[in-house]
């Protein structure tokens, strides 16, 4: 085992930064119930509402329209639950009439994919939109599935794979022309390029504390006021009674550190991760025979950490674990997938055939990150890489 560790997976996961975890472990001293109204209770309450402003500030929203939740998956199936009820009768029953009809894409989050599934399988209509060999929608498909009785549209603004980053302005623009509502899976744009969701149009913004350095545990739902929305977990008052529960203080006052921090380097971040990706995709380019990096040319198309190759005749498992002994650590794709044995749904959507899918790593970059780290990886993988093809069966 290698005694050097190079983490290259951020999109995944984040380690904690110093200031975040100073944040949370002097919140442990205040223990008081953000709901309670005496001293303490008023005091850890006004902690929560500075976090609040915070990762407000962030996405350019008002404090008031975020909702602290658990994390993304449960922000992003809230939005899809609400618009569930919106479309039935008391009973559960999908209405006849009137706007009962789902849109998102095929290289969405698990967590969206799943809960629009769920809706497909009680009979609603969810069209599921192609993407172009970059990762882009389908503007034709798009314009195609609207219509007046579309009622959710619900598109991935940055993708956790390829780092796609989709126009979705315009994507909001028409769907607004149509009457529908727009919500936005932003977990790994947010923190890592500008989201401003009123500019965005979104009615609706998932973010998670763990993608910008915060801890596990706790996301955040953006809801534009008046929009509708139905809490997923019922119980007390907190959130407006939009989501019940007894406040995370030391976890949302991480994620308001967090989003601090995040907003104030967002600059430098992008110049910093783009010199890393760019390193590491130019050199495997020239040192590595016959690979395919994934998603779109442009650099201001793509997410500035994330470079996912294909490796024709090496497999993504083995090129992991070898990488792995190596001290470096990367995925062949989302972390809420790494349990099937499937190939990669995006890349599928894209266009790559199952076989190089299978073979296929995800780099993602972060500030822990150095031009030595990044040298030290294009001195290992190629002869990985190498040693892999040659013991391989499939031409390439």
């Amino acid at each position: 085992m290698a005694e050097k560790r190079i983490y290259l997976d951020y999109n995944a996961t984040t380690p904690l930064k110093p200031e975040v975890r100073d944040e949370i472990i002097a919140d442990l001293q205040i223990y008081g119930n953000a709901s309670s109204m005496h001293t303490d209770g008023r005091e850890a309450r006004a902690r929560v509402e500075a976090a609040r402003r915070a990762v407000a500030a962030l996405i350019g929203s008002p404090a008031g329209d975020i909702i602290f939740t658990s994390g993304g998956s449960e922000s992003n199936n809230t939005v899809f639950q609400t618009f569930r009820r919106a479309a039935s009768d008391a009973q559960g029953v999908m209405l006849k009439s009137g706007r009962t009809e789902f849109i998102t894409t095929a290289i969405e989050h698990p967590c969206v994919l799943n809960a629009a599934g769920y809706l497909k399988s009680l009979g609603f209509r969810v069209t599921f939109l192609p993407v172009d060999e970059f990762g882009m929608i389908k503007m034709d498909a798009y314009r195609a599935a609207l219509s007046e009785k579309t009622l959710l549209v619900s598109v991935m603004y940055a993708n956790n794979e390829i780092g796609a980053i989709e126009n979705f302005k315009e994507i909001a623009r028409l769907a607004k022309e149509r009457g529908a509502f727009v919500h936005t899976d932003a977990t790994q744009a947010v923190g890592k390029i500008p989201v401003d969701v009123t500019e965005l149009g979104a009615d609706y913004l998932t973010m998670s504390a763990h993608k910008i350095y915060g801890p596990k545990g706790i996301g955040a739902l953006y809801r534009r006021h008046g929009a509708p929305l139905f809490p997923l977990i019922h119980g007390g008052h907190q959130e407006e009674g939009f989501r019940a529960g007894t406040y995370n203080n030391s976890a949302i006052l991480g994620f308001g550190k967090a989003a601090e921090l995040a907003m104030a380097s967002l600059p430098d971040y992008g110049k910093a991760m783009r010199a890393l990706r760019n390193r590491l995709r130019d050199g495997l380019l020239s040192r590595v025979p016959n690979i395919k990096v994934n998603g779109p040319p442009e650099d201001e198309r793509v997410l500035p950490n994330t470079l996912n190759v294909s490796f024709p005749g090496a497999e993504g498992e083995s090129i992991l674990l070898s990488l792995d002994l190596k001290g470096i650590e990367a995925s062949t794709g989302s972390a809420c997938a790494s349990g099937s044995l499937d190939p990669s749904h995006v890349l599928m959507a894209i266009g790559v055939w199952p076989e190089l899918a299978h073979g296929s790593i995800r780099f993602s970059m972060g500030w822990g990150n150095s031009a030595e780290e990044i040298d030290y990886v294009l001195d290992v993988l190629p002869p990985i890489i190498a040693r892999l093809r040659a013991m391989s069966t499939v031409s390439y």
